[in-house]
């Protein structure tokens, strides 16, 4: 059996669920719902990253120890992803001492590899990023998504990873067609240029930040919480039960602001560890909310909660994944939301199924065993989620309408030979259609195989009440 290992971003505790987490973990679903589909071996991971400086001032805040902290709040991603009917395998978390252990584990090799070192870091922090800054990162002299005030002076002597030993080999492998792992394309060429101008070594230990893994070669610091944060992809194969045997990863799915530790240096500690590195990285962009950048000081932050409570979860899913953000910033907002799933899934999609059970109630119809159609796998393996949905609807729903208001079958008698030719007709299209939206909306689609699996059965209740 073919083996398909995918992860999210492990999730910073310090913020709620939002639904930038939310796209992301949506979106890792349904690729994964499609793999199991496709009756291969799936391992889906995601979790949250529980250390680093922001964590214990977060716990400060409410006189909470860092880990009582992290107790408290790493639930409540949990809980928001089953709420969503998230299929992950396992949910991980950083403090988790099976996770410590791989991490000591894998920084000791690359310590006894000699790539790491002693060395002093002297210039701009983001405290907002919990990321050492570059000129490139910087704009107008701080990070640009975060408060300037965010943005300091930092000295430290710490211990470094010799990065700028392995950006050649970086090179090499992104700029080959057989090797490359980052996805799409112009991502591809963002990290090819950023590598091209230059890489310094970076800093993999903090020697003022106490809420961290112990350095194995010296307890006096701990571990930089990004270098922590990666090593969870392997270190899930590593000691969880249904994760053992997937590493590689297939894809690891991640936003455009945490491209360069993924594609860079977590591949870089993966050469110098001798390991083998993901077979890609995908790369998504941002939501705007009516035009403007989410924050929480705007008011504008839509979560997973509100999501569902408006659209219930297969309408919340279906509207993340036709606005997924797969190349470009999508811009969003609940009443946009709300036109789409009437327009789409009240009005058409729900519209098409309640007609056809009412119709076609009793009518004797045999299900097929489908299988994906090929453009539609592809889409959804490249995340192009919106344009997958799309070619669903084009292909089967809106043909099923069209055949409907041309032949009128409802004109006909009900023991009519035409009629039943036509509601077996549309019913093997609203089949169709339920078996590739079974993977973005599991239980509605589910509950239309069911209706159509013999004699048609109507539906107790509409499958998308319009929402006011």
């Amino acid at each position: 059996m073919k083996k398909f290992y995918i992860t999210t971003p492990i999730y910073y505790i310090n913020d709620i669920p939002h639904i930038g987490h939310t796209s992301a973990t949506v979106a890792a679903d349904i690729v994964a719902r499609m793999h199991r589909q496709k009756e291969e071996e799936v391992f889906f991971l995601t979790g949250t990253d529980e250390h680093g400086q922001k964590v214990a001032e977060s716990a400060e805040k409410e006189n909470l120890s860092p880990q009582e902290y992290c107790d408290k709040v790493a639930p409540k991603f949990e809980q928001a992803w089953r709420n969503l009917n998230i299929s992950f395998d396992y949910f991980i978390r950083t403090t988790d001492p099976k996770h410590k252990k791989v991490v000591a584990e894998i920084l000791d090799k690359i310590y006894k590899k000699g790539d790491i070192y002693k060395g002093k870091y002297e210039g701009k922090y983001c405290i907002g990023c919990e990321k050492f800054l570059t000129e490139s990162d910087l704009k107008d002299g701080h990070c640009p998504l975060h408060p300037a005030e965010q943005t300091v002076e930092g000295s430290e002597e710490n211990w470094f990873f010799r990065l700028s030993k392995y950006v050649p080999r970086l090179i090499k492998l992104i700029e080959n067609d057989e090797t490359n792992y980052i996805f799409p394309q112009g991502k591809k060429k963002e990290i090819l240029a950023k590598l091209k101008a230059g890489v310094k070594d970076i800093s993999f230990t903090r020697e003022k930040v106490e809420w961290g893994i112990p350095a194995p070669w010296d307890k006096n610091q701990t571990i930089y919480v990004w270098v922590d944060a990666l090593i969870n992809y392997y270190s899930a194969t590593q000691f969880v039960d249904e994760g053992k045997g997937f590493w590689p990863a297939a894809v690891h799915l991640l936003g455009k602001e945490i491209i360069w530790f993924h594609t860079v240096i977590w591949q870089a500690m993966l050469l110098s560890a001798g390991m083998e590195l993901p077979e890609r990285t995908y790369v998504h962009s941002f939501y705007m909310i009516d035009g403007q950048k989410m924050s929480k000081s705007r008011g504008n932050v839509i979560s997973p909660g509100q999501l569902v409570k408006k659209f219930g979860v297969d309408g919340a899913r279906y509207l993340v994944a036709t606005s997924f953000p797969c190349r470009n910033d999508a811009d969003v907002g609940m009443s946009r939301f709300a036109e789409k799933y009437n327009a789409d899934l009240a009005n058409n999609w729900g519209n098409l199924v309640a007609r056809l059970t009412k119709m076609g109630e009793g009518l004797e119809v045999k299900q097929a065993k489908f299988k994906f159609d090929k453009e539609f796998e592809k889409l959804i393996d490249s995340f192009s989620l919106g344009e997958a949905v799309a070619l669903v609807f084009k292909k089967w729903i809106d043909e099923a309408n069209a055949l409907l208001n041309k032949t009128e079958p409802w004109k006909l008698a009900t023991d009519d030979e035409k009629r039943k030719k036509i509601l077996t007709q549309v019913a093997e299209m609203v089949m169709k259609t339920a078996y590739h939206l079974k993977i973005i909306m599991p239980k509605s689609s589910g509950i239309v195989l069911k209706s159509f699996d013999g004699k048609v059965g109507l539906l107790d209740k509409p499958l998308f009440p319009r929402i006011k």
